[in-house]
C-alpha cells in the first residue's frame, strides 16, 4: 500500500533536496546525528543508514516502491532508526560506508542501505532492495525482519562481525598508502593498462557501462606530449569522437549523460551532472587545443553553453545536476515520471514538427526509426521512441536525396531549432540546484580554461561571477570553507576536495583575467588546506 503523508516527518526541517524528497514519507526518518545516534540505543535497535542523491534513478524507485508504503514503513518503525543521507552534501560518511558494502558483497552502488551498530560499525548492507522478494534478490521487509531477528537474538555475531569488517577496512586503508618516486617508468605502465583497455571501435576503455573518464584522456594527451606515441592521441580522439555523436551527448541542448549502459555510448543514464559537464568541457578544449579540429571547440562551447543556460544560479554559481526521470509530455494525469521522457522522440512528433521531407533527412542523420530505435518490447517504457545520436554523415544523406551538403546542413541546423524549442515545452527532469564547492571549483577552472582556449569573454566573466559569489557566500572568516550552499544557507564543514578544487579554480581564472586577486585567495585556501588535512606522519593528505 503506497501513500503519500500529509504530515512530513523531521526532514522537512534540511536544505538537502534529496533529505527533502523524503519528507512526506511514513517512515520516521532521521538526518545523520547524535538524536538518531542516542534514540537507536534507547530504543535498542540498529541502526538503517540510507545513502543517496536526489538525482539518482533508482534511489527514485526505492522511495516509491519502499518508503513511501505504510506496511514497510511501520515495519522499519519497529525494527530500526532509519537515517538518511545525502551522499553529495556528505562524501566522507558515504565514502566509508560505501566501501564497507563493497567489500562485504563484492558492488555498490545508490541507494546504498546499510546496517549499522550503535558505535556506528556495518555489519550488513545492500543497495536497491524491492519490496518483495524478486529477481533472486531478498525483498526488503524481509531483509527488515531478518535483520531485526539477529540483532535480538545474536547480538554477539553481528557485533563481532561488524569489529572484523571494521578491521578489514582499516587495513586496506593502510595497504593503500603507496610510497615511492613518480617517474617515467610509472608513466608507462599507466598508459599500457589504458592502452589494454582501450576499445578500437567505440573508444573508451573497459566493457559496459561506460563512463566518460576525462582525467585518463587529459592523462593521455600530456603521454603523447611527452613522448610522441601517436597511439595515446589516437586512443583521446577515437572516445571523444564517439562519445559525440552517441546517445550520452545531448545533440539539441548540449552537455553529456552519466554514463551508457551500452559500449556504443547510445542508451545513456540520463541524469546530468555538474562535475561531468566540467571534466568532460577540459577534454575536448584539450583535444581541440591539441588538433586544432573546430569540431572539439564546437562540443565544448556546447557543454559550457549548457551549464550556463541550465545549472546556473542566479547569483552565478553552478547547481549539481539534472534528473534522469520527468513526466512524459503525453501523459495528461502526469503520475509517473520515466526515464529519459525528457529526451526520447517519435518519428512522429518529428514529422509533425519538421514536415515530411524535413523530417526525414533529420531522421536519418540521427537514425530515428518509425518503431523506435531503442526497445522493441511493447511494454517497454521506450518503445516506439527513438534516442538521438548521429547515425549517418552529411555527405551520404546528401548524395541519397540529391541536394548539396550545405542543403542538408541547413535542414538538420533547422531542425535542431525546432526540436530543442519544442522540448523546452515538456516537463522538465528535476533540478538539484545545491551549490557544492568542489564541484563549482571545478566547473569554474574549466570555464577558465576554455576562455582562453576559445577566445570567449563570457566564460571568463562567468567563472568569475561564480568565484565571486563562493568566496563571499562560502569562505569563513576564519578562511575555512564550507561544503553546500541552498536556500541561504551555507553549511558542512568543507572536505579536502573543497579547498583543492576551489583553489584550482581561482588559479585558472588568475590565468584567465590576471586578476590578482584570484591568485592571493587561492594560495590562502592551500595554505589552509595544509594546515587541515596533512598527514604529518606519513605524508599526503587527510
Amino acid at each position: 500500500m503506497t501513500q503519500s503523508t500529509t504530515k512530513p516527518n523531521r526532514l522537512i526541517h534540511e536544505k538537502s533536496p534529496y533529505l527533502l524528497q523524503h519528507a512526506y514519507n511514513p517512515v520516521n526518518w532521521f538526518a545523520w546525528g547524535e538524536e538518531a545516534f542516542q534514540t537507536a540505543k534507547k530504543e535498542n535497535k540498529p541502526i538503517l543508514l540510507s545513502i543517496g542523491y536526489s538525482t539518482c534513478h533508482w534511489c527514485h524507485v526505492m522511495e516509491e516502491e519502499c518508503f513511501s508504503n505504510l506496511e514497510i514503513a511501520e515495519m522499519m518503525t519497529n525494527t530500526v532508526v532509519a537515517i538518511k543521507v545525502d551522499r553529495e552534501e556528505r562524501p566522507d560518511i558515504d565514502h566509508i560506508y560505501m566501501k564497507a558494502v563493497t567489500a562485504m558483497t563484492g558492488s555498490g552502488g545508490w541507494p546504498l542501505n546499510v546496517f549499522l551498530t550503535h558505535d556506528l560499525k556495518p555489519f550488513y548492507g545492500g543497495t536497491y532492495f524491492p519490496p518483495e522478494n524478486k529477481w533472486g534478490r531478498p525483498g526488503f521487509p524481509a531483509v527488515l525482519q531478518m535483520i531485526y531477528g539477529k540483532w535480538l537474538n545474536e547480538r554477539e555475531k553481528i557485533v563481532a562481525s561488524s569489529e572484523g569488517i571494521a578491521k578489514y577496512l582499516e587495513e586496506e586503508l593502510a595497504k593503500s598508502a603507496v610510497s615511492g618516486p613518480l617517474n617515467g617508468t610509472m608513466l608507462e605502465k599507466t598508459y599500457d593498462e589504458l592502452l589494454a583497455r582501450f576499445d578500437p571501435d567505440q573508444g573508451g576503455f573497459g566493457a559496459a557501462p561506460k563512463f566518460p573518464q576525462s582525467h585518463m584522456n587529459s592523462f593521455l594527451l600530456r603521454y603523447w606530449k611527452r613522448t610522441n606515441q601517436s597511439e595515446a592521441l589516437h586512443m583521446v580522439e577515437r572516445t571523444l569522437q564517439q562519445m559525440a555523436l552517441g546517445g550520452i551527448h545531448d545533440q539539441l541542448g548540449g552537455g553529456f549523460h552519466r554514463y551508457s549502459t551500452d559500449a556504443d555510448w547510445f542508451l545513456p543514464h540520463f541524469e546530468k551532472m555538474l562535475y561531468d559537464q566540467a571534466i568532460l568541457a577540459r577534454s575536448y578544449v584539450e583535444a581541440y587545443q591539441t588538433t586544432g579540429k573546430p569540431e572539439y571547440a564546437r562540443i565544448a562551447s556546447g557543454i559550457f553553453d549548457y551549464v550556463l543556460r541550465d545549472l546556473t544560479d542566479e547569483g552565478g554559481a553552478f547547481y549539481s545536476a539534472e534528473d534522469a526521470d520527468s513526466y512524459p509530455p503525453e501523459q495528461e494525469a502526469k503520475t509517473k515520471k520515466m526515464e529519459g521522457a525528457f529526451y526520447v522522440w517519435s518519428a512522429q512528433e518529428l514529422e509533425l514538427l519538421l514536415g515530411v521531407e524535413n523530417a526525414r533527412i533529420t531522421s536519418e542523420f540521427y537514425g530515428v526509426n518509425p518503431d523506435g530505435n531503442v526497445a522493441q518490447d511493447p511494454h517497454d517504457e521506450f518503445h516506439g521512441k527513438n534516442i538521438l545520436a548521429v547515425s549517418s554523415t552529411v555527405e551520404i544523406i546528401a548524395k541519397r536525396h540529391s541536394k548539396s551538403s550545405e542543403e542538408v546542413i541547413k535542414i538538420i541546423e533547422q531542425g535542431k531549432e525546432k526540436l530543442f524549442a519544442a522540448r523546452t515545452k515538456r516537463p522538465r527532469p528535476h533540478l538539484d540546484d545545491k551549490i557544492l564547492l568542489d564541484w563549482n571549483g571545478l566547473m569554474i577552472a574549466s570555464l577558465a580554461y576554455g576562455s582562453r582556449a576559445l577566445g570567449s569573454v563570457r566564460y571568463k566573466e562567468a567563472a568569475q561571477k561564480a568565484a565571486d559569489f563562493l568566496l563571499e557566500k562560502m569562505k569563513c572568516k576564519d578562511g575555512r570553507l564550507v561544503h553546500r550552499f541552498r536556500d541561504l544557507d551555507a553549511s558542512i564543514p568543507g572536505f579536502l576536495e573543497d579547498y583543492a578544487f576551489f583553489s584550482y579554480g581561482l588559479l585558472e581564472l588568475y590565468e584567465a583575467s590576471f586578476n590578482v586577486k584570484y591568485l592571493k585567495e587561492a594560495q590562502s585556501l592551500i595554505y589552509k588546506m595544509h594546515e587541515l588535512f596533512w598527514d604529518e606522519e606519513r605524508g599526503g593528505f587527510y
